[in-house]
């Protein structure tokens, strides 16, 4: 059975070597991204607002000041909806999957599926690879230059904003979505060592002295920039809450994971040192204290990561301690939820970081379109506000227990493909599922999100109210009414400028 499963693997890296997974699994975050936006969209959530990526404001022609390569970028039309937000990232996805899939389909005919010609032929996945980086980085109008763009200032927010600017919901979901490729930023290092001269792609390359630190800490990148975020929200002046704190030591506890699993290859040195050679086969070495704190920071990680995500990312009340009050059942539909607009520049995934404002009016943009089910006493471990079906929530808790469970692995360097392909089919597959959970993890986050704002927005009414402010829910929940909309959009201007100027006095 053992010989069986090594065939397997060996079989699988020949037809299918790390540097062709590397490029699909990036291909399959893309068409996640875009499968994110519209499924979105279709569950009624106006994400596009949460997530600030339009580039033009609601009913209007005026053109955000989005600067791109020194230029404007390319007025949008003002009806722009998700679909069209989404579709350009599905064609680019498409356009990426054809290039790799024919790379690979090349490889795959003049391999033949022998082991001694795959090195031979290994410079088709580095051509392949090198024109995704061309592409990507090419200045020409080609290729959806658009999304291209709007990654790469993504990343260079997300890497180097200033300290004193607040940290966007944008940013954090896609460096969450970042923490998922961890263990694929480590693939790519592998890769390059495999395509230079000297490597081979049926083995990972040998790491002696400082260079098997590179690995880890190329992993350790995705969270140590979602920690700087952290810690960015937890300094802010604005900020009153400890949460950010909390939010940064889980980050952090990923660190001892991943470099206590580098340092398990000096555990079987010494052991082998100790034992003989026939030691260096086992799995499991208790007998080691790096060995016993690695697994300890692999379950304290995991189970963190679980109840962060349950309690804080997606506001359920399953793990809470102190369980939130449920509501009694009411017998009217929940109505719309209406946000106002931050005075600030809305900065979006498409746009460099900038503390400018845009001006001093504010615009009401509906957040939430939610299903028409009546707000009762929720289910047991939810919350008061659900927006998907039911069923959505107990499965997406359960692959998400499951697949957290799989965290220690997917940071677990020591783990990854051993000579000859062992164990490089089940490392793969842990990946994909990896991706699976964070595709569904966006979709509930993204949920609470909404809800939250919607929640602090009744609270700083209700605290206008009480502070003398003529105000009323009107100003953040939109009713079907026959009056006129353009009045009703007056009205919340208004009305905001008001609570603003109360609600900095009070701050």
């Amino acid at each position: 059975m053992i010989m069986d499963n090594e065939l397997d693997d060996l079989s699988f890296v020949i037809a299918f070597p790390l540097p062709f997974r590397v490029l699909f699994l990036a291909g399959a975050g893309i068409l996640g991204w875009a499968a994110n936006l519209h499924g979105l969209r279709l569950l009624g959530v106006d994400a596009a607002s949460a997530l600030d990526l339009r580039t033009t404001e609601r009913e209007s022609t005026t053109q955000l000041p989005l600067i791109v390569d020194g230029r404007h970028a390319i007025e949008q039309p003002a009806a722009e909806t998700i679909v069209s937000l989404c579709s350009p990232v599905y064609r680019l996805a498409l356009w990426y999957g054809l290039w790799c899939s024919a790379a690979w389909a090349l490889y795959r005919s003049a391999s033949d599926g022998s082991a001694v010609l795959v090195d031979f032929f290994k410079y088709i996945p580095a051509v392949c690879a090198l024109v995704v980086l061309l592409f990507m980085f090419a200045p020409f109008d080609v290729m959806h230059k658009r999304e291209r763009d709007a990654f790469i200032l993504s990343i260079k927010r997300c890497m180097s904003s200033p300290t004193n600017c607040r940290v966007y919901f944008s940013d954090v979901i896609f460096a969450d979505i970042f923490t998922s490729y961890a263990k694929v930023l480590g693939d790519v290092w592998l890769s390059l060592c495999m395509l230079l001269p000297g490597g081979s792609l049926l083995t990972p390359p040998t790491q002696y002295g400082w260079y098997r630190w590179i690995l880890p800490t190329l992993m350790s990148l995705p969270y140590i920039v979602r920690f700087r975020q952290c810690v960015i929200e937890y300094t802010n002046p604005s900020n009153d809450s400890r949460r950010p704190l909390w939010n940064a030591l889980k980050y952090a506890s990923s660190f001892p994971v991943i470099y206590l699993s580098a340092a398990q290859r000096l555990v079987v040195s010494d052991l082998i040192a100790q034992n003989g050679e026939l030691v260096g086969e086992e799995a499991w070495h208790d007998e080691h204290i790096l060995f016993r704190l690695w697994i300890a920071s692999a379950l304290l990680n995991s189970l963190y990561s679980f109840w962060w995500d349950v309690t804080n990312d997606w506001g359920f009340d399953l793990l809470q301690f102190t369980p939130k009050l449920k509501r009694p059942r009411q017998s009217s539909f929940p109505r719309p939820l209406v946000l106002p607009a931050a005075q600030e520049r809305r900065e979006s995934i498409t746009s460099p970081r900038s503390s400018t404002t845009t001006s001093s009016s504010a615009s009401f943009l509906p957040l939430v379109s939610p299903h028409p089910h009546p707000i009762a006493a929720h289910p047991f471990g939810l919350r008061a506000r659900l927006l998907y079906p039911l069923p959505v929530y107990p499965l997406a808790l359960f692959i998400n227990l499951v697949l957290r469970l799989t965290w220690s692995v997917k940071l677990s360097s020591h783990l990854h493909a051993k000579a000859q392909g062992e164990g490089s089919l089940f490392i793969f597959w842990v990946e994909v599922a990896e991706l699976v959970r964070r595709w569904v993890w966006v979709f509930i986050r993204v949920e609470w999100e909404i809800i939250r704002r919607a929640q602090d927005s009744a609270r700083r009414t209700e605290v206008s109210s009480e502070s003398g402010v003529d105000t009323d829910h009107g100003s953040f929940e939109l009713l079907a009414t026959s009056i006129d909309e353009p009045l009703l959009r007056d009205r919340h201007v208004e009305l905001a400028g008001t609570h603003d100027t109360v609600y900095s006095q009070e701050h």
